[in-house]
C-alpha cells in the first residue's frame, strides 16, 4: 500500500486561507484519483478545511502545534511542514504500507502512482527525475525532463522503514530535527550513501503547481520555460493528473 501524506499551512499564517482550501481541495481530488485503491491519504493540520469532496481512504490529523521558534518565515514553515510530516509518517504505520509519499498541498500527481507501486512492493523507492510545471490558468504545461526531484516537494517514494522514523517523536524542535523530511532534493542522495539506493519513476508522477500565491518560497525564478518542453495542456494529462482550472470551478460552485 501506498500512504500518501499531506502537510497542511494553518489559516492563520496563509495569505488567503480561501486560495489555500481551493488548491489543497484539487490536490486532494488528485490523489484519490488513483487507478488502484490500494492507497491512503493522511492530512496532518490545524485545522481541517471545509471542501465538499470526501473519501473513505482519507484521515485528517488535527494539531495544535505552537508557532516554530525560528524567527525567519521560510524556516518556520520548513519547520511546521516537517514536524507535519513526521506526524503523519508515524501515523501511517497503523496502514501497513509499503511505500509513503509526502504531498505538497498545491500540487498534482499521477494517478498510475498505487497501481505501480502495488506492482513493485519490495522496492526502495523511487525519486521523480521527472514532472510537469505549471503555472495556474495557462492553456500550457511543462516537462521538467530531468532534476524535478531538486524544485518540487512532492517527489520522493520511500519504502516506508527507510524514513528514519524517531522512536519518540518531538515536535517542538527546531529545523535540523525534521530536515529529512524537508530537503526532498537530498533524500536521493542520502540513501544512496546508505547503500538503499532509490530509483528513478519511469514516469512524469506529480505537476508542480507554480505562483499561486501560497508557495512557501517564491518560485518566481523557476518559471523560465523552453517552448521545447511545452505542450498544450491537453484533457489527457488533465485526467492523468486531476488538473482542473481553480477559477472555473470557483465559478461553477457560484452558480
Amino acid at each position: 500500500m501506498l500512504v500518501f501524506v499531506i502537510p497542511l499551512k494553518s489559516a492563520q499564517v496563509s495569505n488567503s486561507w480561501e486560495r489555500v482550501t481551493q488548491l489543497f481541495e484539487r490536490c486532494l481530488k488528485s490523489v484519490c484519483n488513483q487507478t488502484s485503491l490500494n492507497f491512503h491519504v493522511i492530512v496532518v493540520c490545524h485545522e481541517k478545511p471545509k471542501i465538499e469532496f470526501t473519501h473513505s481512504q482519507i484521515t485528517y490529523i488535527t494539531v495544535n502545534f505552537s508557532p516554530p521558534k525560528e524567527t525567519d518565515p521560510v524556516a518556520k514553515g520548513d519547520t511546521d511542514k516537517g514536524r507535519k510530516i513526521l506526524k503523519g509518517l508515524i501515523y501511517a504505520h497503523q496502514f501497513s504500507p509499503t511505500h509513503t509519499m509526502t504531498v505538497d498541498a498545491d500540487d498534482c500527481v499521477s494517478k498510475k502512482l498505487a497501481k505501480f507501486i502495488e506492482q513493485h512492493p519490495d522496492s526502495n523507492g523511487w525519486f521523480l527525475n521527472k514532472g510537469y510545471k505549471y503555472q495556474e490558468g495557462s492553456s500550457y504545461i511543462y516537462l521538467k525532463r530531468s532534476n524535478f526531484y531538486k524544485m518540487c516537494g512532492t517527489c520522493n517514494i520511500i519504502r516506508y522503514d527507510l524514513n528514519d522514523l524517531p522512536q519518540i517523536a518531538e515536535y517542538d524542535r527546531g529545523y535540523g530535527y525534521y530536515r529529512y523530511y524537508i530537503d526532498h532534493a537530498k533524500v536521493r542522495d542520502i540513501l544512496k550513501n546508505k547503500a538503499q539506493a532509490i530509483k528513478s519513476l519511469p514516469f512524469p508522477g506529480a505537476v508542480y503547481i507554480l505562483e499561486t500565491g501560497e508557495n512557501l518560497f517564491d518560485n518566481s525564478k523557476r518559471l523560465r520555460f523552453s517552448i521545447f518542453n511545452r505542450k498544450f495542456l491537453n484533457q489527457s494529462v488533465r485526467d492523468e493528473f486531476g488538473l482542473y482550472d481553480l477559477q472555473q470551478s470557483k465559478e461553477i460552485c457560484q452558480l
